[in-house]
Order: structure tokens, then C-alpha cells, then sequence
């Protein structure tokens, strides 16, 4: 639900900043099982943005697009909303939950329980309304997400991780930072939000 979407700078030398691109080919992971645990994060945030038809530029974006039950509307990107949507999207590749309201549900659940103490009223606001949203269209797996992250460790709470050193783990290696099992957490497959590519 909350998942606005994304985007981080080119830090490729002599290129032009404003020109924002995928820093690697983004390659397709199957939508029913979770990303590979060897692939790097990068590799799976690159396919986990593509999936969803999510640019890479819309992490810099003065607003960033959204979307609930099929409504379309846009949120202000502040820094704080900009840093934890970036980690929200590796909350995703870490977890393996999807982008459909069950899904968002999910991950905001789960991002509820594993500590959300660093971010702003506004964003605490988004990850909650994904929490009763996912109680409302999937209270089940909802409910399974809070007790399943029980001892997980989120990304928020880490405000002075750098973002490029998480990339350049494993997903395996990410998983295993956050608490996650080895095979992710989504016990279905992956379903994607009502305007992703087809």
C-alpha cells in the first residue's frame, strides 16, 4: 500500500546527475518464489522495481506516486519518507511479500513489529494506514506478518546504514541481517499491485 515509488542518484563519474538510471541490468526473478539468496541486493532491488513498473527516479522525486484499492494519488517524498522507501523496498526483496494490498499489508505489518522508533510521524502514518489496510483485505497473513517479525530487525531503525554497502550484499547476506529466514518469509507466491506491467 504505502509503496510510493522509487528511485536513487547516478553515481556513475562524469555523468550527468539529474539523469537517473538502473545501476544494473535488471534481470526478472520468478514471481513464485522469492528472489534468489545469491543474487546481490542491488540485483534484486533492480528486478523487484522492474516487476512493479517502479522507476528508479521517483526516489528523488519531489513527489513519488501511490497507489490504495486501485486509487491513484501522489505523497510528498521528504527525506525521511525518501530514505525509508528505499528501505522499504528491501524490506521486500528480503521478505518476499508482494505489491498487491495483502502484500503491502504484509510488509507493513512487519515493518510495524520490527521497529519503526526513528521515523517521522508522517511515515509512521503510511506504514500503520498499509497495517489496517492489510487487516481489512487480508487479516490473516496480516496477523502472520506482525507474529513472524517478532525477532526480525528492520532496516528503519538502522538510520546510519549505507544504503550503496547494502546493496552490494547478498540477499542471503540481507536476510540474515534482518532476521529473515533463508527462503523469505511469503508463504505464496509474489502478487504484484493492479498497475504493474503485465
Amino acid at each position: 500500500m504505502w509503496a510510493p515509488r522509487h528511485g536513487a542518484t547516478c553515481t556513475a563519474p562524469g555523468r550527468d546527475p539529474r539523469i537517473l538510471v538502473m545501476e544494473s541490468t535488471p534481470i526478472s526473478a520468478p514471481l513464485d518464489a522469492p528472489i534468489p539468496g545469491h543474487w546481490s541486493v542491488r540485483q534484486g532491488r533492480d528486478a523487484y522495481l522492474a516487476e512493479n513498473g517502479f522507476p528508479l527516479a521517483d526516489y528523488d522525486a519531489a513527489r513519488t506516486p501511490a497507489s490504495l484499492l486501485g486509487v491513484k494519488f501522489s505523497v510528498p517524498n521528504t527525506p525521511a519518507h525518501r530514505r525509508a522507501i528505499m528501505q522499504h523496498d528491501l524490506h521486500h526483496v528480503a521478505t518476499g511479500y508482494g505489491t498487491d494490498p495483502a502484500g503491502e499489508g504484509e510488509i507493513s505489518a512487519w515493518e510495524a513489529r520490527s521497529g519503526m522508533e526513528p521515523l517521522d510521524l508522517y511515515v509512521r502514518g503510511l506504514v500503520l494506514t498499509g497495517v489496517m489496510m492489510g487487516l481489512a483485505v487480508a487479516p490473516w497473513r496480516t496477523l502472520r506478518a506482525w507474529r513472524v517479525s517478532s525477532t526480525a530487525r528492520g532496516l528503519f531503525a538502522h538510520r546510519d546504514e549505507d544504503y550503496e554497502a547494502l546493496l552490494s550484499l547478498s540477499v542471503g547476506e540481507l536476510r540474515a541481517r534482518l532476521g529473515v529466514p533463508a527462503e523469505g518469509l511469503a508463504l505464496r507466491p509474489r502478487k504484484l499491485h493492479s498497475t504493474a506491467p503485465k
